[in-house]
């Protein structure tokens, strides 16, 4: 049909069309309607096969002017993984044209549906002309090719699910971000602000002051639970049922960013900011169009839960959001954010749900996540560690009941966790340990003595312990106290030197002749612990070096930044430290997921020969950089050994 009608097309319709669909709207007039006339339609019942996974030449690219289509890959048992569903005003086919394959997925109409072909010579002529357009369809690619190492372990080690979109990684918010901005006055009514979100067919509106600033937001859902559900006048101003101040996000933030935000703030709205000022807002919405598989699905189950029990599912559905985000490409450091953010909400949800059934505790609380939980490096299931921190009192009794109030809140919360997934410490370091489920003075104490005594002990509690960070409850309690551990660990040289000779200790598998130092027998037999040999030295550097320059951020890669920007770290070495520990944190991740896939627990434990040349060789400039770092630890500590 396609050939044969494309003269019955009114150019003005594909002219309209392609205006209004991204990234064709970045066009000249001109360089619109001469695409405009060399586009085709093309009509596809539902249930059409378009393109056949390994089979189909790919001689145009496809824009769905009505309907839809699914994706799919298919594996040699026959079995079907569901990609994506792509609706009116997006494309399929870009993939396979620019690698020159064949068609890369299974494509089948989901509805009737018409699509504008644009031929391939003419799109790729369109990729050569036009760098923006050429940008937004290569984006995948460039990304691709750049960490090839990361292609590899994703190609080698995962069965491939998606076609590799990147999108969620690479796309700025300012460019996924759908509609134009509304706004109202203050003094607007309700009606006014309901009249106008309904004749746009928007879910939000923003609204200004007498200065025109914007100071507020309405959202649909103010509209349902503020006015309808309590019976409030239409007659009421706007800025009665506002919520202020508006969340807001960098335009140049990536659309991963705007995600973990939203699932952050629990909103799904934001503000899209540029040089001081609002452009348009970004939604859920926009993202999960752009994102075939979501966090936002498993997000929202969590936060909804209204009983315990439920909660222990939706924990065991985490690997399977994080084995998209690293097909996707996603880097080490997304993955484990993305991994904390749906464990913080599991836990958030649980510890709430508990203080509703055990009522409020007898004084204020912070629940402690620490060790990885705390560094927000955690991969799948990584042990517990955690603690509670409550305020003192000086009335007995209340310091009594305290303690039984908590101590039945650990035994519970510990044993709710365990059904969720995450395992026991085994060195007991959990808030069912009374030594952990103390006042702040005791913690003040605690950490007092670590850093006055630095005897073998009390290092292996500061690698663990000094990671904290508030993981629910009152968060001024813990904020008190990391800012005492920051002010004493500074003044305590020997703790810092004990610390140094902790770094030092960690020994890269590498042997002087530069082969992998692997276990020779027992049950890991040819393998080395990637994160006991490796990972930790890393983890150990940074904290080391937070505490000397009184850096109070956590997490490994944040530490390295912050010292980095202070000018903490060895001179150019920035870079090279953090590739080595991103590509270290990839590796374990992928291994894990692998482990989880093959029905075994994960652990740590790599096989060199199972990896790639690159891999292997990657592996072996992160051991370098170990190295060279020692060397800077024991000049500026002064070390010799």
């Amino acid at each position: 049909m396609a050939e044969n009608e494309q003269n019955f097309i009114p150019v003005e319709n594909v002219v309209s069309f392609l205006s209004n669909t991204l990234p064709f709207n970045r066009l000249s007039p001109d360089e619109l309607h001469r695409l405009a006339k060399k586009c085709v339609i093309d009509f596809f019942p539902k249930g059409t096969m378009i393109f056949n996974q390994g089979l189909t030449t790919v001689n145009f690219l496809y824009l769905i002017q009505k309907g839809g289509v699914k994706s799919y890959l298919k594996n040699e048992q026959g079995e079907l993984t569901l990609n994506d569903y792509r609706g009116e005003g997006e494309y399929f086919g870009a993939l396979p044209i620019i690698q020159e394959t064949k068609a890369n997925l299974n494509v089948e109409t989901v509805e009737d549906s018409f699509c504008f072909l644009i031929g391939k010579k003419d799109f790729q002529a369109l990729l050569a002309q036009n760098a923006e357009v050429s940008q937004y369809f290569l984006r995948t690619m460039s990304a691709k090719l750049v960490k090839g190492v990361y292609a590899e372990l994703r190609q080698h080690k995962i069965a491939p699910r998606t076609d590799g979109a990147l999108y969620l990684f690479s796309a700025p918010v300012e460019e996924i971000a759908k509609g134009k901005l509304y706004t109202a006055p203050t003094n607007a009514t309700v009606k006014d602000v309901a009249q106008i979100m309904s004749e746009n067919f928007i879910g939000s509106l923003l609204l200004k002051d007498e200065t025109d600033t914007i100071v507020g937001i309405i959202t649909d859902k103010d509209l349902r639970t503020k006015v309808v559900a309590k019976g409030l006048d239409f007659a009421t101003l706007a800025s009665e049922i506002m919520a202020s101040p508006v969340q807001t996000i960098s335009s140049q933030a990536m659309a991963f960013d705007a995600l973990l935000k939203m699932m952050k703030e629990k909103v799904h709205h934001l503000a899209i900011e540029k040089n001081g000022q609002i452009l348009k807002m970004i939604t859920t919405h926009d993202i999960m169009v752009e994102q075939g598989t979501s966090p936002l699905y498993l997000f929202r189950e969590i936060v909804a839960q209204r009983r315990i029990e439920d909660l222990y599912p939706l924990a065991q559905k985490v690997p399977f959001v994080i084995r998209t985000l690293i097909e996707e490409g996603a880097k080490a450091n997304n993955i484990t954010r993305m991994i904390t953010v749906l464990n913080d909400h599991i836990l958030d949800r649980l510890l709430s749900l508990m203080v509703k059934e055990m009522g409020e505790p007898p004084l204020p609380f912070c629940w402690l996540s620490m060790g990885s939980e705390g560094r927000r490096e955690q991969t799948f299931k990584t042990d517990q560690d955690n603690a509670i921190l409550y305020q003192d009192s000086e009335n007995p009794k209340v310091m009594a009941l305290a303690e039984d109030y908590f101590k039945a809140f650990a035994r519970t919360a510990i044993d709710h966790l365990v059904q969720c997934g995450y395992p026991l410490c085994p060195g007991e370091i959990m808030a069912t340990n009374p030594k952990w489920r103390q006042p702040l003075s005791t913690w003040e104490h605690y950490f007092k003595r670590w850093c006055g005594v630095p005897e073998p002990q009390e290092i292996l509690h500061s690698t663990i312990f000094f990671d904290f960070r508030p993981g629910f409850g009152n968060s001024s309690l813990a904020e008190r106290l990391r800012q005492l551990l920051t002010g004493i660990a500074q003044q305590e040289d020997i703790f810092l030197l004990h610390l140094a000779r902790n770094c030092l200790s960690s020994k890269p598998p590498l042997s002087f002749f530069k082969n992998f130092i692997v276990e020779k027998n027992g049950e890991h037999k040819n393998t080395f612990d990637l994160k006991r040999k490796a990972m930790v030295f890393f983890v150990d550097f940074a904290r080391l070096m937070a505490l000397k320059h009184g850096v109070n951020e956590t997490n490994t890669l944040d530490r390295l930044r912050i010292l980095s920007e202070g000018q903490y770290l060895p001179q150019g070495m920035y870079a090279e430290i953090i590739e080595a520990y991103e590509f270290l944190m990839q590796l374990r991740l992928v291994h894990q997921l692998q482990m989880l896939e093959d029905g075994k627990q994960p652990d740590n434990y790599i096989n060199p020969g199972d990896l790639s040349d690159l891999e292997r060789q990657t592996l072996k400039e992160a051991f370098a950089v170990i190295n060279r770092l020692q060397d800077s630890i024991r000049m500026t500590f002064q070390i010799r050994e």
